[in-house]
């Protein structure tokens, strides 16, 4: 037998034998086509807390100058935990901040929209969208700052039975950079 195919043949088994391992390696075609459904991944959340917020008073202006509030939110389901409303009520040296936020569920993309109204001018921000991933849920979106569209990112982490972290980036560089402006520590009253 000639060297040439004698080396092709141990290539060609070795192939065989690798083919082998990943087919039974492979999770099942049911098991890779189920996907998680979020629907109730603010679940958690549902009930009254203490909420103590920080806000950074001139954003992405290279001030360092925030203020604190400090008061409750009371989140409640909709449609079966497919949406949720949150009343936010705080207030501190800077004054009251009296909001809302409407929280959507969409099956179909199978993440959720944030849309949050302040009461002082009884508008909604444009949605952030995004979803939870392990244990954290991360959502993007758009707004105006000045007259000019910057990026947005809302991140809930450090979730618990009692407690969850609620923080919010700003970007005017494309999202090559972040600054917080935004953060509530919310602990849920018994």
């Amino acid at each position: 037998m000639r060297p040439a195919i004698h080396c092709f043949r141990y290539v060609l088994l070795a192939c065989m034998i690798a083919a082998i391992h990943i087919v039974h390696a492979a999770p099942s075609d049911t098991a890779t086509n189920v996907q998680r459904s979020g629907q109730h991944d603010f679940d958690f959340e549902f009930g009254r807390w203490k909420t103590e917020l920080k806000r950074r008073l001139h954003p992405l202006t290279g001030s360092n100058e925030w203020v604190e509030y400090a008061g409750t939110s009371v989140v409640a389901p909709l449609w079966d935990g497919r949406a949720n409303i949150v009343e936010l009520d705080v207030e501190g040296p800077a004054g009251r901040i009296e909001g809302a936020a409407w929280r959507l569920y969409n099956p179909d993309t199978r993440q959720w929209s944030l849309n949050f109204a302040n009461s002082r001018n009884g508008a909604l921000t444009p949605p952030m969208t995004g979803e939870f991933r392990g244990g954290r849920g991360v959502f993007y979106g758009t707004d105006s700052l000045g007259g000019r569209t910057i990026l947005v990112k809302f991140v809930i982490s450090d979730i618990t039975a009692d407690s969850v972290r609620f923080e919010q980036f700003y970007s005017d560089d494309g999202g090559a950079s972040w600054e917080s402006n935004w953060i509530a520590v919310d602990t849920r009253m018994r």
